[in-house]
């Protein structure tokens, strides 16, 4: 269905519209208007549409936390305005979703959505940090140029080089960092305080040690087990891990125990936030920076 509704939105805005005076949904000197939910996915599309795009995003601010985000009567018409929505899917910006039922509800033209984790097979429950999955981020890109030279055919050579110049020059130092941590360091045990590593952390071949629940309850408020917290203290106590990783935008109490322990005992920490931090950079800067420092603290680690 996606698809063809793709299809069916060239064809109108070729035509003028279809059946209604709804006029094309464009931006600023006729570029497409795209939106994003979260600025990960949005700087992304931004790089890829280039000067036929006019992209917006609604979660920018590092302080907000886009699961429990109350969107605003002005990002329900960005939502509404846009020809192409991306959303992460997963359980994770349910608000989106709403603002995006809401309009067919009222039998409104929504914009043609494009759900990451439909895309990628998940499901509500599993882990939504995907664009921390090196793969997954590939795969996105992928679908995000299929929908622009879809949606805008006479610009699929445009689309097609911007794709190009993204994942050979952009994302050239955060592939090549994560082959190197892989071939340098994989196997290595290593900590983490939330969910949020664990797509990064998988894909650069570390010996994930903290329980996945311990994990899971931190990024999603709830919880940690007794058991949990025990087990986590033991490990940084007793050096089973090498390095400590924490999501320096979510520090709970549990995760702020875990980080003075860690220091205790001299074991290197390294830090990830949940949306680019500073929010002017861009996903590959801020990639990139997060992985360099990881790659200090294995190497102050092994020594390697």
């Amino acid at each position: 269905m996606r698809r063809s509704a793709i299809v069916v939105l060239a064809t109108c805005a070729l035509l003028g519209g279809c059946g209604s005076a709804e006029p094309r949904k464009e931006g600023s000197g006729g570029r497409l208007r795209v939106v994003a939910a979260e600025n990960f996915w949005g700087s992304i599309a931004v790089q890829l549409g280039g000067s036929k795009t006019e992209v917006s995003s609604i979660v920018v601010n590092p302080e907000t936390d886009p699961h429990s985000y109350e969107p605003s009567a002005k990002d329900a018409r960005t939502m509404a305005d846009a020809a192409i929505a991306i959303v992460n899917g997963i359980g994770y910006d349910e608000w989106a979703s709403r603002l995006l039922a809401a309009d067919a509800e009222e039998g409104q033209r929504g914009p043609l959505t494009l759900n990451v984790g439909d895309l990628l097979g998940y499901r509500a429950g599993d882990n939504p940090h995907q664009w921390y999955s090196p793969a997954h981020v590939h795969a996105v890109v992928d679908a995000i140029v299929a929908d622009y030279e879809e949606a805008l055919p006479a610009d699929r050579t445009y689309f097609a080089q911007q794709k190009r110049a993204f994942e050979t020059q952009g994302l050239a130092r955060y592939d090549a960092l994560i082959a190197e941590i892989r071939r340098r360091y994989a196997g290595v045990p290593v900590g983490y305080s939330e969910s949020i590593f664990q797509p990064l952390g998988g894909a650069l071949g570390l010996k994930l040690l903290t329980p996945y629940s311990f994990a899971r309850a931190i990024a999603e408020g709830i919880e940690v087990s007794a058991r949990d917290k025990q087990t986590v203290d033991a490990q940084v106590t007793g050096h089973r891990v090498k390095v400590w990783v924490f999501n320096s935008q979510n520090v709970t109490p549990d995760v702020q125990r875990v980080n003075e322990l860690a220091r205790a005992a001299h074991i290197p920490i390294a830090t990830v936030t949940e949306t680019l931090s500073p929010a002017s950079d861009t996903f590959q800067q801020w990639q990139v920076s997060q992985l360099e420092a990881l790659e200090r603290a294995l190497h102050e680690a092994t020594g390697r």
